[in-house]
């Protein structure tokens, strides 16, 4: 696994909240189903690539790969 940096975690709660909202969610709710479903485990392994697109695209990327692996959101 990748080595986690100040930067990266800033980063990856700023895409935790950002998913919350856009998803109606409580931060604790979205992190949770971020968890559950692979997507804080991609926001860490594709923070390269990830980090230089836009917020909007990250989050869209997010549900995604959530969705694939199962979660479904209401």
């Amino acid at each position: 696994m990748r080595q986690i940096n100040t930067s990266m975690v800033n980063w990856v709660i700023v895409c935790v909240n950002e998913f919350a909202r856009n998803n109606k969610l409580s931060p604790k709710e979205a992190f949770q189903y971020l968890f559950s479903f692979g997507g804080i485990v991609f926001l860490i392994e594709h923070y390269e690539a990830e980090h230089m697109l836009s917020l909007d695209d990250t989050i869209e990327d997010l549900g995604l790969v959530c969705r694939n692996e199962g979660g479904h959101l209401l």
